[in-house]
């Protein structure tokens, strides 16, 4: 594949390499999640089973799975999708495109998408916040011919174009990003923040977002 370039619109101090944009599906590993079925028929209270990897199990706000509420039996596991930490997992359903980073090893089923980044391109903090940029979900709308799409596939997944700066810009932005999603949270627990001091706070973010995964 001919690698492509681009300037970002904003960078931080520093940095002044262009980013390759590159085909997202030759620098990951994406899999769909299997579930074993009857699903009831696995599902076990043993300490020593498979945590089973659920929608619900994901955090409202922040982006790590720590836990899950349920495990599955060992018999399961060839027919579902082992994830371990530092792997990213897509919802491709129900919370549509949504990522997060996994904490524990567990499994996850067909609800999920998963992401390894088998050559070590990308910073995990870095790669959450692009895989839940509009631009990645735009894509996907454009690959499904302008259908409404309401689950995603590997396919495409894989076909988007995604922005590769290198390791140290990555962790970067990835902190700076991650400082403000804190901020957002810290201002919501605060009873006098208003509706529209939290929308004013967020548009900041995805604005900054969107600035800095956006080339020319």
């Amino acid at each position: 594949m001919t690698e492509k370039t681009n300037v970002p619109e904003i960078r931080f101090v520093g940095f002044t390499d262009p980013w390759e944009q590159r085909k997202f599906s030759d620098l990951v590993l994406i899999e769909r999640g299997g579930s074993p079925r009857p699903i009831d028929a696995y599902i076990t209270e043993d300490p020593a089973g498979l945590n089973w990897v659920k929608i619900g199990d994901a955090p409202s706000m922040g982006r790590y799975i720590t836990s899950t509420s349920e495990k599955i039996k060992l018999e399961g596991l060839s027919k579902t999708r082992q994830v371990y930490p530092g792997d990213l997992v897509l919802s491709n359903s129900m919370s549509f495109g949504r990522p997060y980073i996994m904490a524990v090893e567990g499994c996850i089923h067909d609800g999920w998408l998963l992401i390894r980044d088998t050559q070590n391109q990308f910073d995990p903090v870095f790669l959450c916040h692009m895989l839940g940029t509009s631009q990645m979900l735009d894509q996907y709308r454009m690959f499904a011919s302008g259908s409404t799409v309401n689950n995603l596939n590997k396919e495409l997944v894989g076909n988007a174009t995604v922005p590769l700066p290198n390791r140290d810009e990555q962790v970067r932005i990835g902190k700076y990003l991650d400082e403000l999603d804190t901020l957002i949270t810290l201002h919501q627990r605060e009873p006098q923040f208003t509706d529209m001091g939290y929308m004013r706070v967020e548009r900041a973010l995805m604005t900054m977002s969107m600035s800095l995964f956006s080339s020319s």
